[in-house]
């Protein structure tokens, strides 16, 4: 078998994540939660502070992340779509790099670098959803945590006193994208202190280092939470309803909803799987039986973090993607035709997908443009419908809650900390030039939301534009008393 050196291995899965992604580049609608990202981000630039002036439940360093982007001399939605490209690459080249560490052959490390990129890609994240991003630091992180057993043979304190140092703080930053990694990061911490103690630390020593980890990891946090209290009351009760509050009082959805999306989850993953199942009991008891153990409780612990959130949308299986790549390399590399089938798998479904998805970027831009042409200074008022909107026609925002879903679904009622029917009164008293909405069919609508909408819309304004968009259409909405500007 051909080596692959890491620099080779690099350039091949930079290139298969551009010919995966880019027929993407430029598309402002791949999914409603990035759109809001870069919008929250944007807006962050002109000094808007997330939770108070724009609302989400999101932590701050994922919007910190969509602000940086908005800093690079590219247009904003070509430019997550270039840096999330380049995090996938760099994520599918630790998905290799800890495939040779669990024995896998060239063949089979450089078949789960790609499957990391397809299935991403299947599961939502085409784009720049948040495990796009952290995703990277937890591959990053369990390369130190592969190192453990042979470092604890050496009897390296030292070094993994420094590696546990290290994986805590990029657990802490991918907590700080989003909190599910916690689980991650614990089972990264608990495995140092058990190969520390292996490489014959003392007790005291070890209680020492899961202090310092856990303060470690904990640090971004911290700091976060201190700089939105030194904000001031107003601030840090914002901040601490929407990150923590906010959480435990969202509705659930309804069971057999939850049950389909498992059911679709798991189908899509099936062939990633039964690789990774295929001889695992043989590999856990072998040579690099520790280093199979580490893999398979990483997918443990990105299981339970996809199981807290309990909503089980197609995108929250984006972290069990590596952890499943990873333990497949073995089977993968057992020959060519296997690795070319399980990959030709993926691959399909995502071209097929992308065939028959209809391509919703031209509509959404001209809706943009009229929204920009009709705004006329006023803020327009996204119901529902795409958050890039504001962003395309440089609009002002009618509210601090701008994503749509917050104030016109059941699954947010109650949640958000207000009444969501009294703000959409409010911001219709304040007659928007222009109001989006759809012609969409949901069970899970604010009744009470819709109910303020529907006799203003039908009464004092009129519908200039329609567009497709997925399977309903986006309906532009004019204030009968503005001329339409073209």
């Amino acid at each position: 078998m051909i080596p692959v050196r890491p620099a080779i291995a690099a350039l091949l899965l930079a290139l298969a994540a551009l010919a995966l992604r880019c027929w993407d580049f430029g598309n402002p609608v791949i999914h409603v939660d990035e759109q809001y990202y870069l919008l929250v981000g944007d807006r962050m630039l002109h000094g808007a502070l997330p939770y108070v002036d724009i609302w989400d439940r999101k932590p701050i360093g994922l919007f910190l992340i969509y602000a940086a982007i908005r800093l690079l001399p590219v247009d904003g939605i070509l430019a997550y779509q270039l840096v999330a490209t380049g995090i996938a690459a760099a994520t599918a080249w630790c998905v290799w790099r800890a495939a040779r560490m669990i024995g896998a052959v060239p063949l089979g490390a450089l078949a789960a670098g790609v499957a990391y990129l397809i299935w991403v890609s299947l599961l939502g994240g085409r784009g720049g959803q948040s495990p796009v991003f952290y995703n990277l630091l937890m591959a990053a992180a369990m390369l130190l945590v592969l190192q453990l057993p042979r470092l604890a043979d050496r009897r390296a304190v030292g070094a993994i006193m420094a590696s546990g140092a290290a994986a805590c703080l990029l657990a802490g930053l991918a907590i700080q994208i989003k909190y599910t990694p916690a689980f991650e990061g614990a089972f990264f911490g608990l495995a140092h202190l058990w190969y520390l103690r292996r490489a014959g630390a003392s007790l005291g020593l070890t209680a020492l280092a899961a202090l310092v980890w856990m303060t470690i990891g904990a640090a971004p946090s911290l700091f976060v939470i201190g700089f939105y209290q030194g904000l001031g009351e107003r601030a840090f009760n914002a901040f601490w309803f929407a990150n923590v509050t906010s959480i435990f009082l969202r509705p659930g959805y309804p069971i057999e909803q939850l049950l389909m999306r498992l059911l679709g989850i798991f189908a899509q993953l099936l062939p990633l799987i039964v690789a990774g199942a295929y001889g695992w009991r043989a590999r856990a008891q072998g040579a690099l039986a520790h280093e199979t153990w580490l893999a398979t409780l990483w997918i443990a612990s990105a299981l339970t973090g996809f199981a807290a959130i309990g909503t089980f949308f197609d995108h929250y299986a984006l972290p069990l993607v590596a952890p499943l790549a990873l333990l497949a390399a073995p089977t993968l590399g057992r020959g060519w035709r296997i690795a070319a089938s399980a990959l030709a798998i993926g691959l399909a479904i995502l071209l097929v997908r992308g065939a028959i998805r209809p391509n919703d970027a031209p509509g959404a831009r001209e809706v943009a443009r009229l929204v920009a042409l009709n705004s006329r200074g006023g803020c327009p008022y996204v119901f529902i419908g795409d958050t890039i909107t504001y962003r395309l026609a440089d609009s002002c925002l009618p509210t601090a809650y701008a994503f749509p879903n917050l104030l016109a679904y059941t699954t947010e009622q109650g949640a958000t900390g207000i009444d969501e029917a009294a703000e959409v009164r409010r911001i219709l008293r304040r007659r928007p030039p222009v109001i989006l909405s759809s012609t969409r069919h949901l069970a899970i609508w604010n009744r009470a939301s819709l109910a303020a909408l529907r006799p203003v819309l039908a009464r004092e304004y009129r519908v200039v534009f329609s567009t497709r968009r997925e399977n309903y259409r986006t309906l532009v909405y004019l204030r009968r008393d503005l001329p339409l500007r073209h």
